[in-house]
Order: C-alpha cells, then sequence, then structure tokens
C-alpha cells in the first residue's frame, strides 16, 4: 500500500476526511464541552496531543503486535498517554481540568483516535503516521473551536471568556463582550440542542461547500496545449 503525501494527509485530516464533520466520530465530548472557546481549546489540545502520541507508539510497535492482541493494545497505548494528559493538566490547568471533567479520561473511548491508530498508524511508518494523528486532532480541534465560539457567542453574548484557565492570568482580559452587558443570552445555544444545531449546520455547510467544489471541476473546459497538424492535399506546381 503506498504512503499518502503530507499534503493529502493535511487535506484529509482538516477537510476531507475530518474526524467531526465526514467520520462523526468523538461526538460526545464535541457536543457536551463546547459551551466556550476555552473548553474547546482545551479539550481539543488534549485530543491532538493523545492522537498524535499514540500513532507515532503503534506505528513504532506494528510489526512487534499480531493482528490478535492489537486492538487491546492500541486502547493500552491510548491510555497510557491520556493519563500523562491528564495528570499535565491536574498540575498546570486545574481549574480547567474541573470543568472538562469526565471528558478528559473519556479520550480513551474517543473513536477517533482508536480508528486512526488501526486504519492507518498500524499499516503505515512512523512519521507519516504523526502527522495524520496531528493533522485529525487539529481538524477536530479546529471544529470544537468554531462550536464553541458561536455557542459562547449566542448563549452568553462573550468570546474568548475564561482564557486564563488554560493561558494563566496573561489571558484574564481577553474576553470580549460582544453584544454589551445587557445582552440576555439565547438559552438553546449553551445547552446541548445547541451544539446539535451549531454542529448540523457545520456539516450541511460543509456538504454545501464540497457540491460547489465538485460543480466547477466538472464544469470546468481543460485547454490541451500543443500545436495541431493540418493535412493539405491538392497539387503544387
Amino acid at each position: 500500500m503506498a504512503v499518502p503525501g503530507y499534503t493529502e494527509i493535511a487535506q484529509n485530516g482538516l477537510w476531507k476526511n475530518n474526524p467531526a464533520l465526514v467520520q462523526l466520530l468523538g461526538l460526545c465530548p464535541l457536543l457536551a464541552v463546547t459551551g466556550s472557546v476555552v473548553n474547546g481549546i482545551g479539550l481539543g489540545l488534549a485530543t491532538t496531543g493523545v492522537m498524535a502520541c499514540s500513532n507515532l507508539a503503534v506505528s513504532l510497535l506494528r510489526r512487534q503486535m499480531p493482528d490478535t492482541v492489537r486492538l487491546p493494545a492500541s486502547v493500552m497505548i491510548i491510555a497510557t498517554f491520556v493519563t500523562c494528559v491528564e495528570l499535565l493538566m491536574k498540575a498546570y490547568t486545574y481549574e480547567l481540568y474541573l470543568v472538562l471533567g469526565i471528558f478528559i479520561p473519556l479520550i480513551v473511548t474517543n473513536c477517533a483516535i482508536l480508528g486512526r491508530a488501526d486504519a492507518f498508524a498500524s499499516k503505515n511508518p512512523i512519521l507519516p503516521s504523526l502527522a495524520d494523528g496531528f493533522m485529525m486532532g487539529v481538524g477536530f480541534t479546529a471544529v470544537l473551536i468554531v462550536i464553541g465560539a458561536v455557542r459562547e457567542v449566542l448563549g452568553q453574548g462573550t468570546l474568548f471568556s475564561d482564557m486564563d484557565l488554560l493561558l494563566g492570568p496573561m489571558a484574564s482580559d481577553w474576553g470580549i463582550s460582544v453584544f454589551g452587558g445587557d445582552y440576555p443570552g439565547v438559552l438553546v445555544a449553551v445547552l446541548p440542542p445547541g451544539a446539535f444545531l451549531v454542529a448540523g449546520l457545520l456539516i450541511a455547510g460543509k456538504n454545501a461547500i464540497d457540491i460547489e467544489m465538485e460543480r466547477r471541476k466538472s464544469q470546468r473546459v481543460k485547454i490541451i496545449p500543443g500545436s495541431k497538424r493540418v493535412r493539405v492535399t491538392g497539387k503544387i506546381s
């Protein structure tokens, strides 16, 4: 099997095979904790780190793992890195860890991570597997941030609030009041149905863009360069 190029890996992770918008994996944490941008960034960074490291480890050990134990071994590898991420968050971003709660340990059960480890890392060399895990994590994080931003703006009327939970005191004044202090907020935006609505609109928007791109591609006229030979008949005196 040919190893995909890095450009193709990036395109798959960010757009063509995005874990959240195309594969529809990892939707439980995506919908549960994306009430704000800082929550989306925190969970996205944790997921990206676990996905990249687990892909690297699975690819490194792929020749030593028989098919009979590959799946449980991959789960153990993922659980190890999730534990490392959990300890790091407890040490440096404890308040954000409390906000994200059970969804940090539940990264172990994220089908997007296990799926990439089994479908890609177990069959490809180390560097492409690392790149695949990283780009899939970045694509997943981007969706988390967009959903979190939309829900935060509509539900609370703010943007980038509580960034100090992730970045410390230097980010305590990064919050932006989008609609002013008297904004009542849209309740449905901060509830789980709001997350479903925003995610559905994102998926619909991506599908519409893909359809339009395919339509334009099919209508594109290809011009073949080169001269054309003209056949001349008749008698020249």
